[in-house]
């Protein structure tokens, strides 16, 4: 599973999401893309799982007929999520392709 990282998500997560892939927005030079662009990019770049802390995302986009899964984390502190990082893996056990998961720490 191919894996995007958007602003604000702590890179550190990456080490506990091994052995999947995953890329960050400011690798790839797309910190400056809209949400909506983001998610058309990360889709077109065969992506199959955006990882964010937007919590307004699904208030400002529309994601019906997406191809990509996204998650949304409720922080972007790494000692939160590194504390609680099993939800984020056991999130994965309930992905289906295009849905849309909100991870509470």
């Amino acid at each position: 599973m191919r894996i995007l990282f958007d602003q604000g998500t702590p890179v550190p997560l990456r080490r506990r999401l091994h052995p999947h892939p995953v890329d960050t927005a400011a690798e790839l030079g797309w910190s400056q893309l809209s949400n909506g662009e983001l998610i058309a990019a990360a889709e077109r770049e065969g992506y199959d799982l955006l990882i964010t802390t937007d919590k307004n995302l699904r208030y400002q986009q529309n994601l019906t007929n997406r191809n990509i899964t996204i998650i949304v984390l409720s922080t972007t502190s790494w000692p939160r999520i590194q504390s609680s990082h099993e939800k984020v893996l056991s999130a994965f056990d309930s992905l289906q392709k295009s849905s849309y998961i909100e991870i509470e720490f």
